[in-house]
């Protein structure tokens, strides 16, 4: 089968098709999936491996069913790699020794391909007293950055980059700091961070009561809950982060809530998961089964959804049997609750497709009718694997009167009673990201379409650029139909062009159907007043979501891209003006760096030109006594002089350096970890165009209240091709030159 779009074979050859240095790998796209269904067959018994190799085999032709990345990039190749994407780690322990134990837990998990998630809330805050050693504690965010230094070497040293999601209770007497902690650009890069908040502290915040901040029983200070509240919209309206976690909801709506307490969330929030928890993902591309696209009579063939569903189930099942685990307190979890995670892609697709506007009640309608349809399908299908092959070992039949099960028809409660379930939970909406892509760019998971079309810069070989055009799905569809005509603009909606209750009607549904949670960005317009954008979560905890994230374009965290409602077509990013030639003096500044393994410090002088915005960098110089580094520092100054000149955002530049690792090991600086002496020169150029960007904007930064990042610092270029701008989809951050995604 031939592929959509040369996006979609670029992902698969670089991310999905197995290619063993010896060869013999993956010709196609067709032998990917006959790979993966083998694999995942060989949980079969032996008589019928062959039948279910086949019925896994026609789920996945056609990008029907998307099983999640580590599934497609790791089933049958023999590496020593996780199946399962996303994990929550064990409780971190209030000591040195096992905060430490628990950072190596986490970095074998990551370097066999999987994404973490901490509650830190059982670290003492900074300030409390240490105990034994006449100390005072330095509080969880000191050690978050331990565990960020950890990831940042574990994605230089591999290939898939690492994936975090650190969370804090809005009780910990650090929050502020944790609230505030994204606002640094330079810090916390590899988190995605959440704040967890109880049912108790929404009541509170109604009744503008205040609200103890509390560790091991001891209130430490009482706050306002209402000016709380205030600081974590206020970061979240300027950074888009904290994303909030309604963590009472979690729990209660957890069918396993008899065996387990859940404090954390995977890297995008879709998994809520206990300690050690682990969860496979897959999807079903609804995109794929409306046969008879923009007629009148347009309507997704619930019968085949039904089908795909019983096959996936079946499918995630045998993948926990098949995978290995990175921890063995990971495999013992996922064996004794066997949960897994069924979602959807392509959603907003499918409801151009039968002509309903995405966020209308019609489009909701549906969408808890196709949801509705795989909720049952799923329970029935674990209910009968339950007979043939035991459900799963710390069953227990009072699941029936948990929340997700209670409003189940009376057949499929009858079915589990009887047998009980194979799977401890079994549905969850996850960000679909390059799955997506491969798939022939169908709209993620629930989201609604992004861009129908855009333009993306493809790298040559000889350096040249060529443009190629990338359409969504429906669109192409739609063209292949109809031709020029234009598109029917009622259905062809985009993230930006709907309101911030068309998204919240969306997810409340949906989240109705699923017994996890839910990957989904609430995209609000630049303009919005602060209140209405922190009315936003009020209403999402009051409609019943499990959690929110949003996004804001701004000057911090980008702006988005645009789209005209019936054919959109942004033009293509520019190349950034060629910079003047050199004067005979420029303005710099000159930074010392005293690294711990040479004698002599290293000294960078970083050079500005004044451009049409203000002060650039225009060349750097790296200096040393010590001749061990001169080669490299002089080869350095030459290609980052030579990047400088070409002007545009040069940000990318001080990431790709912070993310060099050192083998023989990083050392400490200014109280932090650096992983290489390259990375501390990526920090010092971090801090120029921080520098550089403030004299811009005409003003120097607030000494006490935290203030927004200043743009020209922190707008986000793509860690894989460097283009600046990337994009919040699903809650992870999305390139649209290259196909990357944080959480794919």
């Amino acid at each position: 089968m031939a592929f959509d779009n040369p996006l979609a074979a670029e992902i698969w050859r670089g991310k999905y098709s197995f290619q063993p240095p010896q060869g013999g790998g993956d010709e196609s796209i067709g032998q990917t999936w006959a790979r993966v269904a083998a694999a995942v067959a060989e949980a079969e018994a032996p008589k019928a491996r062959a039948r279910w190799r086949e019925r896994f085999e026609d789920a996945l032709t056609d990008f029907q069913f998307l099983p999640a990345g580590r599934i497609l990039a790791g089933a049958g190749t023999g590496r020593n790699v996780t199946l399962f994407n996303c994990f929550v780690m064990g409780t971190v322990p209030d000591d040195l020794g096992g905060i430490f134990e628990a950072v190596r837990e986490a970095a074998v998990t990551m370097q066999q391909g999987g994404g973490v998630g901490m509650d830190f809330s059982t670290i003492r805050p900074s300030g409390a007293a240490v105990k034994g050693v006449g100390a005072d504690a330095s509080g969880p965010l000191s050690f978050m950055d331990v565990w960020d230094s950890m990831c940042r070497t574990i994605l230089s040293a591999g290939q898939r980059r690492g994936a975090m999601m650190g969370c804090l209770r809005i009780d910990h007497p650090d929050i502020e700091a944790f609230i505030d902690a994204k606002r640094d650009p330079a810090r916390l890069r590899n988190f995605n961070v959440s704040v967890l908040v109880p049912d108790a502290f929404m009541q509170a915040l109604q009744a503008d009561g205040d609200w103890p901040l509390v560790f091991g029983g001891e209130t430490f200070r009482t706050v306002r809950a209402r000016d709380l509240w205030d600081r974590l919209m206020r970061a979240t309206y300027d950074v888009a982060e904290p994303g909030v976690i309604f963590i009472d909801r979690v729990n209660e709506r957890n069918n396993l809530a008899g065996v387990e307490v859940i404090s954390a969330s995977n890297p995008c929030g879709e998994q809520m998961l206990p300690p050690y928890g682990a969860c496979l993902l897959g999807s079903i591309n609804l995109a794929r089964l409306v046969p008879h696209p923009f007629s009148a009579d347009a309507e997704l063939d619930e019968a085949k959804l039904g089908e795909l569903t019983r096959t996936a189930i079946r499918f995630l099942d045998n993948v926990i049997d098949v995978s290995r685990f990175p921890l063995p307190q990971q495999e013992t979890e996922a064996k004794a609750k066997r949960r897994i995670g069924l979602g959807v892609t392509g959603l907003a697709d499918a409801l151009v497709f039968c002509g309903a506007r995405y966020g209308d009640e019609e489009a909701a309608a549906l969408t808890r009718r196709w949801l509705g349809v795989i909720k049952r399908e799923a329970y029935r299908a674990s209910a009968e694997l339950a007979a043939e092959k035991g459900a799963y070992p710390l069953y227990d039949a009072a699941i029936l009167d948990t929340p997700n099960l209670k409003d189940l028809d009376e057949d499929t409660r009858a079915l589990i009673a009887k047998h009980g379930l194979r799977n401890g939970c079994l549905t969850s909406i996850a960000p679909t990201g390059t799955t997506s892509l491969l798939a022939g760019n169908v709209s993620s998971g629930i989201e609604p379409v992004f861009a129908y079309a855009y333009t993306r810069k493809v790298l040559q070989p000889d350096g040249s650029k060529r443009e190629e055009a990338v359409e969504d799905y429906a669109l192409t569809v739609w063209k292949r139909l109809h031709g020029d005509a234009p598109p029917p603009e009622h259905a062809f909606v985009t993230a930006q062009t709907l309101t911030p209750e068309h998204h919240l009607r969306m997810q409340a549904v949906a989240q109705e159907m699923v017994d996890s949670s839910i990957s989904k960005t609430v995209n609000c317009p630049e303009d919005i007043a602060f209140d209405d954008f922190a009315d936003v979560y009020v209403r999402g905890w009051s409609m019943g979501c499990k959690g929110l994230t949003t996004y804001r374009p701004n000057a911090v965290t980008g702006s988005v891209l645009s789209a005209a409602p019936a054919t959109p077509a942004p033009a293509p990013a520019p190349e950034g003006p060629v910079l003047a030639a050199r004067d005979e003096a420029l303005d710099g500044r000159t930074y010392k760096i005293k690294w711990p393994d040479s004698p002599h410090a290293v000294y960078v002088t970083l050079n500005d030109v004044e451009g049409p915005d203000g002060p650039r960098p225009f060349e750097i110089f790296i200096n040393s006594k010590n001749m061990e580094h001169y080669a490299w520092t002089l080869g350095l100054t030459r290609m980052i002089s030579a990047v400088f000149r070409r002007g545009g955002d040069v940000s990318f530049v001080a990431e790709e350096l912070k993310a060099v690792f050192d083998p023989r090991g990083g050392g400490w600086l200014n109280g932090r970890y650096v992983p290489s002496l390259l990375a501390a020169i990526g920090g010092v150029i971090e801090r120029h165009l921080a520098r550089d960007a403030e004299a811009c904007a005409g003003h120097e930064a607030a000494a006490e209240a935290p203030a927004a990042v200043p743009a020209a610092a922190s707008k986000a270029c793509c860690p894989r091709c460097g283009t600046p701008g990337l994009v919040r989809k699903e809650g992870c951050d999305t390139c649209f030159e290259c196909g990357y995604s944080k959480c794919g």
